[in-house]
């Protein structure tokens, strides 16, 4: 039978279809998935062992975030976009340039060995091994790192302006030394998960600040 017109005389309009909406928390799914890529790197973590933690089918992965690459990248700027926070919020509130690359050195040592997630920094380890066909997440992965060592080049050009540093101090030489520490740091958490042994590599880094005349 025909459906009848409405009351004006006009046919009745279709309604619009809607999307399905997702029947799983997209934002813990996203947050379980981090901690598969951060213990396994991008290759190593299997679409069963992703599905598996999120609680969800692999159709529901690839409606949610199209595919395993851009799951890593979004996975990739929640824990990059929340570790940069917490950094600007440490570099804000230590006085000096000296006092925030150490403060920040030691939060390295303690995040890198909690039991509460996989050790190290994602950021650091979970691309770095890849072939020819992750490019492209190799690739941002340099650029999140870059975002990092930035944030401490920064910080440490504001304390040669406000006089913490010699003023002839090499920012970006600086910068990079520091972040060359914590890499090295991530890698001793991976293997020894010993916080102390961090701790005392972050006070020998310190060691090796200009100070000056």
């Amino acid at each position: 039978m025909a459906r009848q017109a409405d009351a004006s005389g006009d046919a009745p309009k279709a309604r619009k279809k809607t999307g399905r909406p997702l029947s799983f928390d997209r934002d813990a799914a996203l947050e379980r998935a981090m901690l598969v890529f951060w213990r396994f790197g991008y290759e190593a973590a299997s679409l069963q062992e992703l599905t598996s933690a999120m609680g969800i089918t692999p159709p529901s992965l690839y409606s949610a975030f199209g595919d395993k690459e851009q799951l890593f990248m979004e996975a990739v700027a929640r824990y990059s976009d929340r570790n940069c926070s917490a950094v600007r919020c440490l570099f804000a509130e230590a006085p000096t340039a000296r006092d925030a690359i150490e403060r920040w050195l030691q939060s390295c040592a303690i995040e890198s060995t909690c039991p509460s997630h996989p050790p190290g920094c994602m950021v650091v380890t979970a691309a770095t091994n890849c072939s020819a066909s992750a490019g492209n997440v190799q690739d941002a992965m340099v650029q999140r790192r870059g975002d990092l060592e930035d944030l401490l080049r920064q910080r440490i050009e504001q304390g040669i302006a406000e006089g913490d540093l010699p003023a002839a101090t090499d920012a970006s030489t600086l910068a990079g030394f520091y972040i060359t520490v914590m890499h090295g740091m991530t890698t001793q958490a991976r293997d020894t998960h010993d916080r102390d042994k961090l701790l005392a590599i972050a006070a020998a880094a310190m060691r090796a600040w200009p100070v000056r005349a």
